[in-house]
């Protein structure tokens, strides 16, 4: 008898599994699976949340490149490569979050940096990328002169900007505008809190109530201070909400610690062609049936769960890669495949456990639960030492910035995860769907030849006169 766990399970696997399934469906599926009767997707649109299609590498779809000059202003005695070196890691913030954006930034001769952006145009790399995204607050004075919002604290007067922000903006929805809300430091409450303290001394309409926001010198907000604000506040009045995002994302990773100018910009073409997509694609098409076609024959019934628990699987990680967004370049697709290898094997470990079992004359719904406690010890250790492996990589990486490097640990880290997910969750499910069902009770369908219900043994019989 299933319990009504299990079968709630079961259909939060199978609604998982068709959201997954039509979030991630291609647009063109014929270009990927045979036949034109294939519906087309479309991807998902929730609100301002949109992902349409996968996003692809420099070398599967191209992208822009920008050269970038130091441009310091006169009088400049800063250590120029030192601010060079701080300028690349803000601008690897800020176009490679989490690192699975596989975006290239190298320094280069001459005060130069070249960054290399996947599937981004050069006008929008050039607006995320040039921007020094120095933020800062300005008020009206007695005279009508616009000047920076400043405070005392411990004895010093300081300006009110970005460096007294925390690093974890977000955004969020104002009527027909968005806003961009930001907590502030320890500093910078103190700031804001004696800011808007003397704005609130003046009346409504009167210049100096005001409390201007300016990204670059240039205004992008301008608000009626209506109470005192310390530790929290937002930047409203942004008309789109990928403007206001792309301010989030720059206030976020931080400012340049000198302008930059750009020198050079050009589109940079796919290292390989479509059709060398197209081809891989396939390649992996026909390795999942080949998988699958092994499991079936192999394992018989329990085989054919574990090829549906990997279109489980597949639906899921693609899901993952889609919604993030992942960015997929060949060591991503080479992460993902050697992922559902690991998946496959933590199949057979259970299977092999649930043979044992059966051959030791248990029931179908024991030899599961044993199989599956006695096998996820070698599941658990083989995926957290495979971890352990991906956040070294990830490291080093980060340490020597290759991003290739970095997307490879990610996407092998986000395949093994949803892997021991499948095997431990979806495969177990399964098999305990079919516990006492006509199929799960037919031997035959559990390798009949490897699993027999052995009868007790006959107790001997004395013969005598």
């Amino acid at each position: 008898m299933r319990s009504p766990g299990t079968v709630a399970l079961f259909l939060f696997v199978l609604a998982l599994t068709a959201f997954a399934l039509v979030v991630v469906w291609p647009g063109e599926p014929s270009r990927y699976l045979p036949g034109d009767f294939w519906p087309k997707g479309k991807g998902i649109a929730i609100g301002d949340f949109e992902r349409r299609e996968m996003r692809l590498g420099l070398d599967l779809r191209g992208g822009a490149r920008i050269v970038l000059e130091a441009a310091p202003p006169a009088g400049y005695e800063g250590d120029l490569r030192s601010a060079l070196e701080v300028a690349k890691q803000v601008i690897e913030r800020r176009v490679n979050e989490f690192g699975v954006s596989e975006a290239e930034v190298t320094l280069a001769s001459g005060n130069r940096i070249d960054v290399q952006v996947p599937g981004m145009s050069v006008p929008d790399a050039e607006r995320l990328i040039g921007r020094t995204a120095q933020l800062e607050f300005r008020v009206y004075d007695d005279q009508g002169n616009l000047v920076p919002a400043t405070g005392v604290v411990n004895g010093q007067t300081l300006v009110m900007t970005g460096q007294y922000l925390k690093n974890n903006t977000y955004v969020s929805r104002q009527g027909a505008t968005f806003a961009v809300n930001f907590e502030t430091t320890g500093v910078g409450a103190e700031l804001m809190r004696q800011i808007t303290s003397r704005a609130l001394q003046y009346p409504e309409g009167d210049p100096r109530r005001q409390l201007l926001v300016f990204l670059d010198d240039q205004l992008i907000s301008n608000a009626t201070v209506q109470g005192v604000i310390a530790e929290q506040g937002s930047i409203t009045g942004l008309p789109t909400f990928s403007e206001a995002n792309e301010l989030s994302k720059q206030l976020n990773a931080g400012a340049l610690p000198v302008p930059l100018r750009v020198v050079q910009s050009s589109e940079v073409s796919a290292t390989l062609g479509d059709d060398s997509v197209l081809k891989t694609v396939r390649a992996g098409e026909v390795g999942l049936i080949a998988v699958a076609l092994f499991m079936i024959l192999y394992y018989r019934l329990p085989g054919v769960l574990a090829a549906a628990a990997l279109v489980v699987y597949t639906s899921l990680v693609l899901l993952v890669f889609k919604l993030w967004p992942v960015t997929l370049t060949l060591s991503g697709i080479a992460a993902f495949i050697l992922s559902v290898g690991m998946a496959v094997d933590a199949n057979i470990l259970i299977f092999e456990r649930m043979k044992e079992e059966l051959r030791r004359g248990r029931s179908l719904n024991a030899a599961i639960d044993t199989g599956f406690r006695r096998a996820w010890p070698s599941i658990r250790d083989s995926n957290v030492s495979t971890l352990i492996t991906c956040a070294i990589l990830y490291w080093f990486g980060d340490q020597f910035g290759a991003a290739l490097v970095k997307g490879f640990a990610l996407t092998l880290a986000i395949g093994v995860l949803v892997s021991m997910f499948s095997a431990i969750t979806v495969t177990r499910t399964f098999l305990k769907m079919v516990v006492g069902t006509p199929v799960g009770r037919a031997g035959w369908l559990f390798n009949a030849a490897e699993v027999k219900r052995r009868a007790p043994a006959a107790a001997p019989v004395s013969g005598g006169q």
